[in-house]
């Protein structure tokens, strides 16, 4: 059934970048729903720094637990303890967080719908029909009266992931998106005198991982441990319980498991020139290396708003272009240097080796987390960045031990 009403923006994608594209534009006074399907948790280590924290307006009761540090796990069980001076970072439950990202938008004046994307058609007159399935699984739990509908509008924002349904539709070059995969389970902690849920743990061993890095990250009463590779025929689970087995957590109950695919790199385009821009997973924010993608995902869902905003305001589709500009002035030199060291440092467990001794290094470790806190190269101390270049010349070449 096709609505009469017509909206200015229909955002597919309930995430992190969805909702927050939506809450943005329905506080410019913009008509926009938000389209989802429930019960979809993507496996994410969780962590979230101060700059999205003040930048989102995110209550710090929403954190479930505070970092002071990070463990570094070399392929030989070499640590680099890399405490953060001055500071924390805040840890997320995906299923709380993005729901209350969703709330939020719908108290902002966003129409919340729950259904599945399915293809777009255009009318003679330019308006854009955006066919939606009924909702299935626990959505049809939920809804029971759902059924296959059609929304109206001016634009549409595609927010509904690394695999997103819309990009490959609208966008050319979308569906050679390349992907780490990413699975995790969520379980209960184990006891404070038998855990230190105050650190996240970093594994980088080729048995893990052969192209990324197995994670332990405690969210307060439970914990995500997790891995990544973007090796096809990798078995993630087997290699889970692996890191379960030597962290010793493999009695831990487990709560959930989870599964999804993460980009490697963002796409050269996010618009269609006409009517649809993307934001979120579905435009590859994620940073290399790390694998952080919740900032990234909010700030791309924040500018695809902004330029959908001016998109209605002027008529002009090249309003739509304005977000990968906007984003890659701000975030791509970062997302270039660490894509050069993802493919450099995880090759072998030798240079992993390497890598985790100059995780150790007290210069490495203050522009890591201040880079890290503030989504900005840090430029402002000369010396340090020529010591660092210094040691990993060093390490490059064999010269330094690890």
């Amino acid at each position: 059934m096709t609505g009469e009403t017509i909206y200015d923006c229909v955002v597919v994608g309930g995430g992190p970048a969805g909702a927050t594209a939506a809450a943005d534009l329905a506080r410019r006074g913009r008509s926009v729903v938000l389209l989802d399907r429930d019960g979809r948790i993507k496996p994410c280590g969780g962590a979230i720094p101060p700059r999205l924290m003040s930048e989102f307006e995110i209550p710090e009761d929403l954190l479930v637990a505070r970092a002071t540090g990070a463990r570094v796990f070399s392929p030989s069980s070499r640590i680099a303890d890399m405490p953060i001076a001055d500071g924390y970072v805040g840890m997320v439950d995906r299923d709380a967080f993005d729901e209350w990202l969703r709330v939020r938008a719908g108290e902002a004046g966003a129409v919340r719908r729950h259904g599945a994307f399915e293809r777009i058609e255009r009318e003679a007159d330019g308006v854009v029909q955006v066919h939606c399935s009924a909702a299935a699984g626990r959505d049809a739990e939920a809804h029971p009266a759902a059924g296959a509908f059609v929304l109206r509008t001016r634009c549409v924002i595609g927010a509904d992931g690394a695999r997103s349904v819309v990009a490959k539709q609208a966008i050319r070059g979308a569906d050679r998106m390349r992907y780490v995969f990413a699975y995790h389970e969520i379980i209960a902690s184990p006891p404070p005198e038998e855990f230190d849920g105050s650190s996240c743990e970093v594994h980088y061993r080729g048995s893990l991982s052969p192209d990324f890095y197995g994670w332990v990250f405690p969210h307060g009463k439970t914990t995500s441990v997790g891995l990544g590779s973007a090796q096809k025929g990798f078995r993630l689970r087997p290699a889970v319980e692996a890191l379960r087995r030597s962290s010793g957590l493999e009695n831990a109950r487990t709560i959930r498991r989870e599964g999804a695919p993460i980009p490697l790199r963002p796409l050269r385009r996010w618009d269609n020139g006409r009517d649809v821009v993307l934001a979120g997973d579905a435009a590859g924010v994620v940073a290399p290396a790390s694998g952080e993608g919740i900032y990234y995902a909010m700030t791309g869902g924040r500018l695809a708003a902004e330029a959908v905003d001016r998109f209605c305001a002027t008529g002009e589709a090249r309003a739509l272009r304005s977000a990968r500009r906007r984003f890659m002035r701000s975030h791509g030199q970062v997302f270039w240097i660490l894509g050069i060291m993802q493919r450099f440092w995880y090759a072998s467990d030798q240079r992993r080796e390497r890598f985790v001794a100059i995780c150790r290094d007290t210069d490495v470790q203050e522009l890591t987390w201040a880079a890290y806190m503030t989504k900005e190269l840090v430029r402002a101390k000369p010396l340090v960045h020529l010591r660092i270049f210094a040691k990993n010349m060093a390490h490059l070449t064999g010269l330094a031990s690890t």
